[in-house]
């Protein structure tokens, strides 16, 4: 059986605060530390062998038993962790409460039992906490049964009873907007914008959704947040940006006049302005974008943003958004000097970066090298992508990585591999149900574009090409095409014998005018 690696990315994922209390945590534990070793044997390796851990640790006794020695080490620093942590979430605190509140109830200590019940209740309802509402108003109850008894507090059943039905109401709502989210999510994460008919009807129906045109219909602050930011996603997927930037300024809105439920959605808040960064940039608003760009990159430096999953999270939003900024300006080489930082900053998050932002700066990169005209470069990027075969989000990406691959290929002048590459693409769009007028239209006149030798005659060739896509995109569905590759600009630039990114720039331009 292979040797896995999961301790080793463990250890690796720990910053010098958690190492450091590691070491006091197992200082307090008695007996011999055999893990400690082999903590720290792990932890001075760059990459993961477990023959040359055995090798360095060949004298040690618990070396027999390797795997079970493994699996305690993990468990002890998940324990340590748990500590570390115990006071960073709302979520830690209320779990830490509970418990307490249990321990006092089974010592008949009612009193000092009711105290802690009313802290974690003020702390539940303040961050619209549902789940643990509900267990505290449980344990109201059985102190209520503890007053028959004892007469020392005064519990009012029917108030309890109210809440809790109001408590139920507010869950199920949530998890009403939860469901919807996740419908509109799939649609997002798996082909961005929506274009085929499928695609619409779920976002027709979650849009049209009374909980979603409805007024007063979210009984929360988190319902009424996550209402908006399906609002904004449903915008985002039907290219309708101005009410992209229109409804996800309300998440914010709402989230700051809640600084209490913004603590708890920090996540959500990162995601909130990832998608404003996208309808700024397609909507031509540089000035927004790039203020926003600055606003993120100072979360890295504030407390409440210090975890990992949160820094890898901003890095890369901000990093795949500037760089697609730069494609949209036709400035490729400028988004071409930001990558040796981008890549360095990458390293620092290595396993843990999502597959759809891999995917997207792999695109971007990618296309960026294409408009500054470095196709060599531009290849290495696409093949980079085009040979992840655990990519599972966004066929979008992949289809136009696709046909990207066919232009970097015709303008390195690859012919004898472009016949090869465009059945294989035909072959690919047709399985994915990505056989969209726009890109089919491109694939069918690739190979006589490949086989036209003569410039006069190719130039007549891009003209057509470029008259019926111009028709084409007259539909709002095959129009979003452009926003990936910006292929009648392409066309222009050989009809008229001028570079791409100069085209590109003049007509972003000429959008601000």
């Amino acid at each position: 059986m292979k040797p896995t690696n999961e301790l080793f990315y463990l250890i690796k994922s720990l910053t010098k605060s958690e190492k450091r209390y590691f070491k006091l945590y197992s200082s307090l534990q008695s007996g011999e530390k055999n893990y400690l070793k082999l903590f720290d044997a792990i932890e001075k390796e760059n990459t993961y062998d477990e023959n040359i851990i055995k090798v360095k640790l060949k004298d040690a006794a618990f070396i027999k038993h390797f795997p079970s020695e493994k699996n305690h080490l993990y468990s002890q620093i998940l324990k340590s962790l748990r500590m570390f942590h115990s006071e960073s979430s709302i979520s830690s605190i209320l779990k830490e409460l509970l418990q307490d509140i249990e321990i006092l109830y089974n010592k008949t200590l009612y009193n000092e039992c009711n105290k802690v019940v009313n802290r974690a209740k003020k702390i539940s309802y303040e961050y619209e906490k549902f789940d643990y509402i509900f267990e505290i108003l449980n344990w109201e109850k059985q102190l209520a049964d503890e007053e028959q008894l004892f007469g020392d507090l005064e519990t009012n059943l029917d108030q309890l009873n109210r809440e809790e039905v109001e408590n139920i109401l507010k869950m199920r709502n949530l998890g009403e907007y939860q469901m919807l989210y996740s419908q509109i999510n799939y649609v997002f994460r798996q082909g961005g914008y929506s274009r085929n008919e499928k695609e619409r009807e779920i976002v027709e129906r979650v849009s049209n959704h009374p909980l979603i045109v409805g007024k007063n219909t979210a009984l929360s602050v988190r319902a009424s947040t996550m209402c908006y930011y399906i609002k904004g996603l449903c915008a985002i997927t039907n290219n309708d940006f101005d009410d992209t930037i229109s409804f996800f300024l309300k998440v914010l809105e709402k989230m700051d006049k809640n600084p209490s439920i913004a603590k708890d959605l920090q996540k959500r808040r990162v995601k909130t302005f990832n998608y404003l960064l996208l309808a700024y940039n397609e909507a031509g608003q540089h000035e927004n974008f790039f203020a926003l760009i600055d606003t993120m990159k100072g979360f890295v430096e504030k407390e409440e943003y210090k975890n990992v999953d949160l820094k890898m999270k901003i890095f890369m939003s901000t990093s795949n958004s500037e760089l697609l900024a730069y494609a949209r300006m036709g400035d490729f080489e400028k988004g071409i000097k930001k990558l040796d930082s981008i890549v360095n900053g990458m390293a620092e998050f290595e396993g843990k970066i999502n597959k759809e932002s891999e995917i997207l700066f792999y695109y971007n990169v990618a296309y960026l090298c294409f408009g500054a005209g470095e196709f060599n470069k531009a290849l290495v990027w696409v093949n980079k992508l085009l040979n992840d075969n655990e990519a599972k989000v966004r066929h979008d990406i992949c289809s136009f990585a696709r046909i990207l691959n066919l232009l970097i290929h015709f303008e390195l002048q690859n012919i004898d591999l472009l016949e090869y590459i465009t059945k294989s693409t035909q072959r690919y769009h047709i399985k994915h149900k990505r056989d969209y007028k726009f890109e089919m239209l491109i694939l069918r006149y690739f190979k006589k574009m490949a086989k036209t030798a003569d410039p006069e005659k190719r130039r007549i060739l891009f003209k057509v090409i470029k008259s019926g896509l111009q028709e084409i995109v007259k539909d709002s569905n095959e129009k979003i095409a452009l926003q990936y590759i910006d292929f009648i600009s392409w066309l222009e630039s050989k009809i008229n014998q001028r570079s791409f990114a100069e085209i590109v720039k003049e007509k972003a331009v000429s959008k601000l005018l």
